[in-house]
């Protein structure tokens, strides 16, 4: 792997913990380099006037008095790109982003544009002239000056608290503990040296400590830089966030709806620690750091922490978490068994368990798969335990996969066994044979399915032959147990099953798999067939789309391949992608597969199933498991993944040799279907610590979003092999935006206390939300031409008239989406903000720009009309009057949006409801036309593609109305919270607003 290495010019002890510390290195100024225009760059002495009144740089041109700009002319500080000029083609290949700040400045709205050596520099000076520019007006106090903040009070009251003797004075080793406590997760070694540090340069050795000291020592360990410098750009009350601040921060960069003043006292009286903060609802950086790391702000959406999707569909439409030979610790052939792995998987909301059914030496079966026999665990065991663990993780159905290779009478006993010990929750009623679709879960809550062979109807004995399945019979081979011969010619092997074990099986009857075409017409819906993981593979490469189809109405399950004698996992994501429900996992076996595993059956309440993308269910529709980019109906996203630090990181194991030195770096990868899979990775941080500043951003395409897991890796940088730290892998649909912490886990999926990444997460459309086009001479060649979805010519005249009826809904509702896309990313540009931004943040950031000059607002919001004009009140410069133009338009195509969607909505939805009249009658009509072959294969496929577009363009058409509709709502409530709008009374009910369209059915 390329080893990378990050250069940094900050000292590496000295640590950006307040704005006096940023002032203070304003004041001592820095080397920059100042961009013009023309794309050149030149190194400058950047420094803060001493009154604190300007920014000055040297060497220059011009005089002394014009190479400044004052901070009462500052509009806004940028961070990154976000400037005509740092975008500009000739530059924006030379550095980081996050190594770029731009100073927007005076009437005409001026950018000084300049790039720092690290992004460190860069908080500094973005954080101090932020600070300078909010207070400018009441002159800010010098860097250590002044009252005692709400938090060194605070911090003086804690020891106080501990100061038992109350001689001023506490022993190292208490303030030691102390400061742990406050901090948990912080080594005691790093406490011990910062206070004898602070003792040796303040010449008071000893073993006890001031108060001072000890505030002084708290605040240099205690601060987090990259959460201070949120605060301090969300603060408008010096170095803490008011109820106000904090609904502000929630709205427009976390991305909640709804929050109120009230929440927001709740959150600052949960989690700051100072009695006068909570008392003036104020949140401090300790109270800010504490709400960040806790579960209110956790990545993972907490409405996926219970049951949220919809569990009334059938059972083939759900992924079903199963597992392979749970009661294994070890691996398949050298593992003890051990009852253990059955509490551990059904805890887990494993649905699916498999038990392999052998001759006992009592005379009664056991399950083992072991070559001890001393190791086996009596069948009756097992029952007992799935009986009284079934339903401790999940209420919904669980599925026993019985593979039987023990004689005829030990059949009869495990029979009775099972129906004595499980009862009532054993499902024994017969399969409805007029419906065409297994139950669903709701329907089968609390039951217990039994997978397995049954003896044909026209077998009136005790016991019969049926065919035998191939799993199992590895492991019998290893055991010498296989007495058994193939049958000639290959065909299959038989076995004798009784009639009592027989008549448990009802819903889940296992069938050989014969050929696609004769389970399509001959397969019953209670009948499913396993695969072994290599068979499945070969269907999943050549013939996926069939795959797909066989799996909307039967289950299947996947077992490992035999090969796997060290019970490695395959990737349930190479047959999740192709609709296979039960992919059975070795649960005992820690890694990347079970990460995918354990993170995928996350998302609905950890109940063990997890509904399919409706693409994969609906009858008639077009899926292509391999499909290399964007599918027909689905809108395809944007993932802006920023990696910020990483917090109280262990060391990997078996690592002591190395010494304290961990040096991490982030590997951010996709997983999902081919075109999504992906990996990014950040720079190595240096000599970091536990606590590592990363501060770089990932960008993935994700086009099938409902199959997707975002998996986060934390490794060791090492010459000889880069060594695992933490993981965590996290469902696509269940990642929340804006700043957030990761909690880490180790290789075995177990938490790792107090060990998380911090990260911003943002998600937009792939259209408009894209990377943006380059500039320069590649931008001269013409705009993006733009694609429209049509439908394919199926061969058919009567079904190929009515799709081309089509053509032209089509289109405009693509022109409709993409014009207001387009129209949303100019603004936003022009606004200096990235596509992820949302509208608020935009209507926010014009309002600074005007709020931060001495005459009254030159350009309001009129909000007395829904759709609300920006208007100028008198001459506004060059750049303000781009602004009101790319807002025009964005009103303009949103309005033409919102006033055409239903009518195209409804031609889209006719066309294809006018298709779907014509699917009971296709094989008909194809044998009237003399289809056959692959003339029939690609009329079936393009008729699936038709349906499949038009619904998806009219569903993306149906979200893009209800964004246009919420961008307004955003439009009214920042303008009348930021104080440019007018006439707010008439804002728009967000419900009136927000009505969405009638849902497109199945």
């Amino acid at each position: 792997k390329k080893k990378t290495v990050s250069f940094s010019s900050m000292p590496n002890d000295r640590k950006i913990n307040s704005t006096a510390a940023c002032i203070s290195l304003m004041l001592e100024g820095c080397e920059l380099k100042k961009v013009r225009s023309n794309s050149r760059m030149y190194s400058r002495f950047f420094v803060l006037d001493a009154d604190m009144r300007s920014v000055r740089w040297e060497p220059s041109k011009k005089d002394s008095e014009k190479a400044k700009i004052e901070i009462k002319s500052v509009k806004e500080v940028r961070v990154g790109k976000k400037t005509p000029v740092l975008r500009s083609n000739g530059l924006s290949d030379q550095f980081p982003d996050e190594c770029a700040f731009s100073i927007i400045y005076g009437d005409n709205y001026e950018s000084l544009d300049l790039v720092a050596s690290s992004a460190d520099v860069v908080s500094a000076w973005v954080m101090g002239l932020r600070y300078l520019v909010s207070y400018g007006k009441h002159s800010p106090e010098a860097p250590g000056t002044g009252h005692p903040s709400l938090r060194t009070s605070w911090i003086s009251s804690v020891f106080d608290l501990a100061d038992l003797e109350k001689s001023g004075r506490i022993p190292v080793s208490r303030a030691v503990q102390l400061i742990k406590a406050l901090n948990p997760g912080m080594k005691t070694s790093i406490i011990e040296l910062k206070f004898k540090e602070l003792q040796k340069a303040s010449e008071r050795p000893g073993a006890e400590v001031a108060c001072d000291l000890f505030v002084e020592a708290y605040c240099e360990l205690c601060t987090r830089p990259e959460i201070f410098f949120l605060l301090v750009q969300f603060s408008s009350n010096k170095e803490y966030l008011g109820v106000k601040d904090l609904l502000m921060f929630l709205e427009v960069e976390q991305g909640m709806e709804g929050v109120t003043e009230e929440k927001c006292l709740e959150i600052v009286s949960k989690y700051e620690p100072s009695k006068e903060g909570r008392e003036k609802g104020y949140l401090a950086i300790d109270g800010f750091t504490r709400y960040l790391l806790s579960a209110d702000c956790s990545i993972f959406d907490p409405q996926h922490r219970k049951v949220c999707q919809d569990m009334a569909q059938p059972l083939s439409h759900y992924y079903i978490s199963s597992a392979h030979s749970a009661c294994l610790l070890e691996d398949n052939f050298w593992g003890r068994s051990d009852i253990s792995g059955y509490i551990s998987a059904l805890g887990l909301g494993c649905r699916s368990i498999e038990l392999v059914l052998w001759d006992g030496p009592e005379g009664e079966p056991v399950v083992y798969t072991s070559p001890s026999a001393a190791s086996c665990v009596p069948f009756r065991a097992v029952v007992g335990l799935i009986d009284q663990h079934a339903f401790t993780a999940s209420a919904y159905p669980l599925i026993l996969c019985l593979v039987v290779r023990c004689s005829a009478p030990q059949q009869r006993l495990a029979a009775q066994c099972l129906r004595k010990t499980l009862g009532e929750k054993l499902y024994l009623e017969p399969p409805n044979p007029v419906a065409s679709y297994l139950p669903s879960p709701e329907e089968l809550k609390g039951r217990i399915l039994i997978k397995g062979k049954k003896l044909p109807p026209t077998c009136e004995d005790s016991e019969g032959e049926v065919s035998d399945e191939e799993e199992g019979w590895e492991l019998a081979r290893r055991l010498g147990q296989e007495d058994r011969e193939a049958p000639e010619g290959g065909g299959l092997r038989r076995v004798r099953l009784s009639r009592e074990l027989s008549e448990l099986v009802s819903l889940c009857q296992a069938v050989p798999f014969q050929d696609f075409e004769s389970s399509r017409r001959g397969q019953r819906y209670w009948e499913m067939c396993s695969f072994s993981e290599v068979e499945a593979g070969r269907f999943a490469n050549e013939c996926p789309a069939e795959l797909v189809s066989y799996n909307k109405r039967f289950l299947s399950r996947i077992y490992p391949s035999p090969m796997r004698i060290d019970a490695s996992n395959m990737n349930p994501q190479d047959f999740w992608k192709c609709g296979c429900q039960m992919v059975a996992m070795n649960y005992q076996t820690p890694g990347l597969m079970m990460d995918l595993n354990a993170g995928w059956f996350r998302q609905n309440g950890a109940c063990g199933y997890v509904l399919r993308p409706a693409i994969m269910r609906e009858e008639v529709s077009y899926f292509s498991a391999n499909a290399k980019d964007s599918l027909p109906g689905v809108p395809a996203q944007l993932l802006h993944l920023k990696v910020i630090s990483g917090q109280n990181l262990p060391k990997p194991k078996g690592s002591g040799a190395k010494g304290e030195v961990v040096e991490p770096y982030v590997c951010a990868e996709i997983h999902g279907i081919p075109a999504d899979c992906a990996e990014h990775r950040t720079k190595t941080a240096l000599q970091s610590g536990d606590n590592p500043i990363f501060d770089e951003s990932l960008e993935f395409q994700i086009n099938l979003p409902e199959l997707a897991v975002l998996r986060f890796v934390v490794l060791d940088d090492d010459y000889i092999g880069d060594e695992f730290i933490a993981q965590y892998t996290i469902p696509f649909e269940c990642l929340q935006p804006g700043y957030r912490h990761v909690p880490l886990q180790s290789l075995a999926g177990e938490p790792l206390p107090h060990a998380t990444l911090f990260v911003h997460v943002a998600i937009t459309d792939r259209r408009g939300g894209g990377k943006g086009h380059r500039r320069g001479l590649a931008g001269r060649r013409g705009r993006r031409v733009r694609e429209y979805t049509s439908t394919k010519a199926t061969g058919i005249k009567a079904i190929d008239e009515v799709f081309r009826t089509a053509t032209q809904p089509l289109r405009e509702a693509t022109d409709l989406r993409e014009n207001v896309q387009n129209a949303l990313v100019s603004f936003k540009e022009l606004c200096g903000l990235t596509p992820a931004a949302n509208m608020k943040q935009c209507i926010l950031t014009v309002s600074t720009w005007l709020l931060h000059s001495d005459s009254a607002p030159s350009v309001t919001l009129n909000l007395a009309e829904q759709y609300p004009p920006m208007e100028a009140q008198g001459p506004i410069p060059d750049l303000l009057r781009k602004v009101l133009t790319a807002y025009e338009t964005m009103i303009q195509t949103s309005r033409t949006l919102i006033e055409s969607a239903d009518a195209v909505y409804g031609k889209l939805i006719q066309a294809q409801q006018a298709g779907m009249d014509f699917h009971k009658e296709l094989h008909r009509i194809e044998t009237k036309e003399g289809l056959r072959g692959r003339k029939l294969q690609k009329a079936l496929e393009s008729f699936a593609w038709n349906i499949t577009v038009l619904k998806g363009q009219a569903d993306l058409l149906k979200h893009a109305k209800a964004e246009a509709l919420d961008n307004l709502w955003q439009i009214h409530n920042a303008g009348q919270s930021c104080g440019i709008g007018r006439n707010g009374s008439a804002s728009p009910e967000p419900s009136r607003l927000r009505a969405p369209l009638e849902p497109i059915p199945e």
